[in-house]
């Protein structure tokens, strides 16, 4: 196996210890930095890239949960807390596993081995898509190549392992993730709202208390969102 590069984030110097013991179990595993807050990691993450980062949820300022959302490629992400109750947000956030303190060296290498699956796929996968041009890109769905315009796409909602994706004149499904169909989209004509809906900005017609109204239907503003999309509205 190759080798993973692992970032470690968390407050608690006997938890990183922890962590890192465990990740000398596993000689493809190399720990490039430990961090004991959001800003330190992220300053790191500027010139070194990694495939692994263990996040604990309560720290300093920044707490896990969000310093993941301010992440734009994010790598696999392990959480390593002692809240439980945090799990359904965690996983929302596409995060690959949610590892409860105390946890055993099993159960960390059950979660390394699922980041690496997960790792493994994204490298052997053949992109269903593919950015042609600037004003529109093509995505592969039910068995036919189609071209999607910016100018047309209204929004898209994330379904599980796919992807809906809302048009002037048609609705489709394509089998890719939420995350992966982000990367697609040009960020100044999208924004995202909730965390399971991105919008074209141009396309809005009104906006009432937390809801969207785009060609009659209506899209949720997320809480966690809000300031940022009105923000953005504007630029």
């Amino acid at each position: 196996m190759k080798q993973l590069n692992c970032l470690i984030v968390d407050d608690e110097p006997i938890a990183c210890d922890i962590i890192a013991q465990y990740c000398s179990h596993l000689p493809f595993l190399h720990i490039v930095a430990v961090c004991g807050d959001a800003f330190e990691a992220k300053s790191m993450l500027v010139n070194n890239p990694v495939d692994i980062i263990f996040l604990d949820i309560h720290m300093p300022v920044l707490d896990g949960l969000s310093f993941l959302k301010t992440l734009r490629h994010p790598a696999q992400i392990i959480f390593t807390t002692a809240y439980k109750e945090y799990a359904v947000d965690a996983f929302d956030l596409t995060a690959c596993d949610y590892l409860l303190k105390p946890f055993s060296l099993e159960r960390f290498i059950i979660a390394i081995d699922k980041a690496a699956d997960k790792l493994n796929t994204i490298t052997n996968r053949t992109m269903p898509m593919q950015e042609i041009s600037a004003d529109h890109f093509f995505i592969k769905a039910a068995g036919k190549i189609i071209k999607i315009s910016y100018e047309e796409l209204l929004f898209a909602e994330a379904k599980g392992n796919y992807t809906k994706v809302v048009t002037c004149n048609k609705t489709i499904l394509p089998a890719i993730s939420f995350t992966n169909f982000e990367k697609l989209l040009a960020s100044d004509l999208f924004i995202r709202v909730h965390r399971s809906f991105i919008i074209n900005k141009i396309r809005i017609d009104s906006i009432e208390g937390n809801t969207i109204r785009i060609n009659n239907m209506e899209i949720p503003i997320g809480s966690n969102y809000k300031e940022s999309f009105l923000k953005c509205l504007f630029l």
